[in-house]
């Protein structure tokens, strides 16, 4: 029987990133993925590498080591993950004050560039000038999410890391501390485990007995194939619903089955287009407590294609199909890292904001840290998570 380091419970971005970090730090490490073709939120994602977005000392701080290891890690992997720097255009809807709008970004690490529609549309030709009153330009930082996904898993079995398609469907217990994992089909053993699976993350561990404050939201976006017509920036609006959505989640109780279900949603109207030509627009955001609960796709296709239609016009006919995914994210901060203190071996790595930027860094801190490095950034994360079972 092989007994690992660390088994990963989820292998997007955050999974891969934290078990090849762990690797690198000499661990045996098992990550353990549900399906072998990616279906979550790392595939469908933006790509968008937010590090001006931080407002504090450790935000601002991860938001720079972050984009500084976006720049080197298609040479550290030995795979290309597509970074690049893109504008990023937040749109100001014509009914807005442009100059009230840009002094909600005051406060962020870079501030941004308040542009007049005609520059807007000589920097982004397909945008609607009747549409807007002006955007918000920022530098960005973009990659391809699932092609720096499996970069990471390369590099993870090139460390002797081990990868297995299986569903974890339990936590495997010795009084207080855990001791594995149960699959569907197999028992697997480690001095530590940690849940990175996102959006399931709560309820694999709702289902051990442990309740964290970790929750969802339901996305809708459209994915195309390549396209001759040619985005050049993120767009964006200046005004994003999601974070106040999420901000108004719902009691706690609400989130443990058995489940309500009215969901309450918004839309966000954006678009990014990746090397290859395919775009990613979007996107809708849901409250469903229930992560098994299923949305319309065609109405959702619907609202994202008129949306966004008004915003650029071009994309609202354009070939391709509404997908949909978990997205993690908590209201305690950055995000959910940490030992869950009085069950010994398992660790928490969820729940992130500007998880593109944020994960990869943080991912390589913590690993450190459990291999005994200091690191004050991680030890708040830890004393701020909070949990009962």
């Amino acid at each position: 029987m092989t007994t690992y380091d660390w088994i990963v419970i989820g292998a997007g971005i955050t999974g891969a990133s934290l078990a090849y970090e762990l690797s690198q730090q000499g661990q045996r490490v098992l990550l353990l993925e549900k399906n072998s073709l990616p279906d979550s939120a790392t595939v469908y994602s933006y790509g968008g590498l937010a590090y001006w977005s931080g407002i504090d000392e450790t935000t601002r701080t991860l938001g720079q080591e972050g984009i500084e290891l976006h720049r080197h890690l298609t040479e550290e992997l030995s795979a290309d993950t597509e970074f690049r720097e893109l504008d990023l255009l937040l749109t100001i809807d014509r009914q807005e004050d442009p100059q009230a709008i840009a002094k909600n970004y005051d406060r962020f690490a870079i501030t941004p560039e308040l542009l007049s529609v005609n520059d807007a549309c000589i920097l982004e030709p397909l945008l609607n000038p009747n549409a807007i009153a002006g955007v918000l330009k920022l530098p960005h930082g973009h990659i391809h999410p699932q092609k720096t996904t499996n970069a990471y898993l390369q590099a993870l079995e090139r460390n002797r890391g081990k990868i297995l398609y299986e569903q974890v469907v339990d936590l495997l217990r010795q009084e207080t501390k855990v001791i594995g994992v149960k699959t569907q089909d197999n028992l697997y053993y480690a001095a530590n485990t940690v849940v990175c699976a996102g959006g399931l993350s709560r309820s694999l561990l709702h289902q051990a007995g442990i309740r964290v404050k970790n929750y969802f939201t339901h996305a809708q976006l459209i994915i195309t194939p390549p396209v001759d017509l040619e985005l050049a920036t993120i767009v964006m609006p200046a005004l994003q619903q999601r974070f106040t959505l999420e901000a108004k989640a719902g009691l706690e109780e609400a989130w443990n089955p058995p489940y309500q279900e009215p969901i309450k949603s918004i839309l966000d109207p954006g678009a990014v287009q990746f090397l290859d030509g395919s775009l990613c627009i979007g996107q809708i955001s849901a409250i469903a407590t229930n992560p098994e609960a299923e949305l319309d796709s065609v109405a959702g296709e619907a609202q994202i294609r008129e949306r966004v239609g008004y915003v650029l016009p071009l994309l609202e006919d354009i070939p391709g199909s509404c997908h949909s995914c978990l997205v993690a994210f908590n209201n305690q901060g950055i995000a959910l890292v940490g030992n869950l203190a009085d069950i010994k071996g398992l660790y928490l790595f969820s729940g992130f904001t500007s998880t593109l930027v944020y994960a990869p860094v943080i991912a390589r801190r913590f690993a450190r840290w459990v291999g005994g490095k200091e690191d004050k950034i991680i030890e708040r994360l830890q004393s701020t998570l909070n949990y009962s079972y």
